[in-house]
């Protein structure tokens, strides 16, 4: 296996990064991707119609599920004065990004990424954002969102962008029959966005 597989990019190992501008919510960020980490040097289809397609929230706690290396959780931070991001992930070359791009951005002090288990497990959220790792498998996702979605305060929400093909139908059946209320937001081109809501 190389060091650049997804799951054991080494931030240590000297890697290509490579910049790109993206545009969300009427601002726009200049971000950082490298090799080894999901959607290298451009903005993924999935992630543009979840921004796209979704008003950015008000205020308060939010995550970055798979956070990668940050595009989800800056563009809450930048668009939402009042909002404090965490965002989370395995990829420890991803979040060493993630991070970076925050500094470089000058929202440092509103987002930060991190392992999972860095994570306080008293921390909780008032929304989850995320482009799920779907590839993981069916019972590895189902497993992480059932870790997650107990974070959510009351009146809380999770928003995420699943694509057809990859199970967003099963998988909205299947929150809902947990005990997580699912419904569908948006449509686009293979792509659903889901909103789930604590039961």
């Amino acid at each position: 296996m190389s060091d650049d597989h997804y799951f054991s990019a080494d931030p240590a190992v000297p890697f290509t990064r490579e910049s790109f501008p993206v545009d969300v919510w009427g601002h726009s960020l200049e971000l950082v991707s490298g090799s080894g980490v999901f959607s290298r040097g451009h903005l993924d289809h999935a992630t543009a119609m979840l921004l796209r397609e979704l008003e950015p929230p008000v205020q308060g706690q939010f995550l970055d599920l798979g956070c990668g290396y940050g595009v989800i959780g800056l563009a809450i931070a930048r668009a939402v004065p009042l909002a404090t991001v965490t965002g989370v992930d395995v990829n420890e070359r991803a979040l060493l990004l993630a991070n970076e791009n925050a500094r470089a951005l000058g929202l440092g002090s509103r987002f930060v990424a991190a392992l999972p288990d860095q994570i306080p497990t008293d921390m909780t959220f008032d929304e989850i954002w995320s482009n799920p790792p779907i590839r993981i498998g069916k019972e590895a996702l189902h497993e992480l969102l059932l870790t997650w979605l107990p974070r959510l305060r009351p009146e809380g929400r999770a928003v995420m962008v699943v694509g057809k093909f990859l199970g967003a139908d099963s998988l909205q059946r299947w929150l809902t029959e947990q005990g997580w209320p699912t419904t569908r937001l948006a449509s686009h081109k293979g792509f659903r966005v889901l909103e789930t809501r604590r039961g």
